[in-house]
């Protein structure tokens, strides 16, 4: 049964103009076996269409629009020569200004991250890289089909750092074939860079993608649900002890290097997206652009909307919602803020739930605050699902 909204509810910051954009660059050498996001693989020849369709679904925008956190994903966003990065930028820099002191950050691969692409970057004002190490254990490399081996991932860190000081390195662990003792020299090595934040993903098998084929024709077989929690209980100790306090369920940061932009994501708050496959959300209402690049293309240029899917969340699942994203984040949901942007009660949505979460550890509940015990981040997805 639907629970009534008070009418005295605050204004939730949804309706509010977004203050953080999102660009995707789907272009890559080779699409890994595991990967499921919007990807063309070996095609550079649609590099210009690419830069062409994108200044046009910018102009959608209609003025130059103030934000916070600039974040280019991919897709390899450094495939693009230092030439084509500079169009790119100039182009996002005609459609949008980042506010003094703002988050500018792009994904990049180890491979083929020469110091002249990284000077394009700093050269643009990017001020944050997300560096796709993955592991840096060749066999483990192999079986994700990463095209860098240890010392490119070396040698990208110290071109990065020459220019641009904070630098995240990605990494994978529940790889077919690693063993706890690989993902630990894994993440000594990364801790060995002290970088300012980690980003530590289990692997997922996604359906429709290569490794999804093969485990269910048994070429690839998961890892242990015993040995995947081991391998995230070491990285939480290991990266704790460095200095790095993890701040969300995957990602870990020294004081002041959090990921603004993907704070935007877990508040619940608005965002722009632009490219094949991105998602937004303004105004309350959830859209997602076409994941087939040509399928974009064609519609930008015959001046047709991108979109292909859209939603306008009603109240009462877009605090459900809200509940779910808080919960990912160490701080968990202060229950007096959830109720001034929603106009509901966390136990209105969930007191059910919520007694049997904590009752068996997994959630800790105070008078002010909801938050994922220790325990409760090793099961964070069976536990969410009883919130909505």
């Amino acid at each position: 049964m639907s629970t009534a909204r008070p009418e005295t509810a605050a204004i939730d910051p949804v309706s509010l103009a977004p203050r953080a954009a999102y660009v995707h660059v789907p272009f890559c050498v080779h699409r890994c076996g595991y990967c499921d996001f919007t990807v063309v693989a070996g095609r550079g020849d649609l590099i210009g269409a690419y830069l062409d369709a994108l200044d046009g679904e910018l102009s959608g925008l209609g003025e130059r629009r103030a934000i916070d956190t600039l974040f280019i994903g991919g897709g390899t966003p450094t495939q693009l020569s230092p030439r084509e990065l500079a169009r790119l930028f100039e182009i996002l820099q005609r459609w949008f200004v980042l506010a003094a002191g703002g988050e500018f950050s792009v994904e990049a691969n180890p491979a083929g991250l020469d110091a002249a692409k990284v000077d394009a970057l700093a050269a643009a004002g990017v001020n944050r890289v997300s560096l796709g190490v993955q592991s840096f254990d060749a066999g483990v490399l192999a079986t994700l089909e990463r095209d860098h081996r240890r010392d490119e991932i070396l040698a990208a860190v110290a071109h990065v750092r020459q220019r641009i000081a904070n630098v995240s390195l990605d990494l994978i662990f529940g790889v077919p074939g690693q063993t706890l003792a690989v993902w630990r020299d894994t993440l000594w090595r990364a801790i060995d860079l002290a970088p300012p934040h980690v980003s530590t993903y289990g692997l997922t098998w996604e359906k429709g993608t290569a490794f999804w084929s093969r485990r269910r024709t048994g070429r690839l077989v998961p890892a242990p649900e015993e040995l995947e929690r081991d391998m995230y209980a070491l990285a939480m100790d290991e990266l704790a002890a460095a200095g790095c306090e993890q701040y969300e369920l995957s990602n870990f940061a020294r004081p002041g290097f959090a990921c603004r932009h993907n704070q935007t994501y877990w508040r619940g708050l608005p965002y722009y997206g632009f490219g094949p496959g991105a998602a937004r959300y303004i105004g309350g209402r959830r859209e997602t652009n076409h994941r087939s690049v040509t399928t974009w293309l064609r519609r930008v240029r015959a001046g047709h909307s991108p979109t292909a899917q859209a939603e306008t969340l009603p109240a009462e699942e877009r605090a459900r919602e809200l509940l779910v994203l808080g919960l990912r984040t160490m701080a968990g949901i202060c229950r007096a803020d959830f109720l001034d942007r929603t106009g509901f009660t966390v136990d209105e949505l969930a007191a059910g739930a919520l007694r049997r979460h904590v009752a068996a550890g997994l959630i800790d509940d105070t008078p002010t605050h909801l938050r994922l015990t220790r325990a409760g981040r090793f099961v964070a997805d069976s536990v969410v699902v009883d919130l909505v």
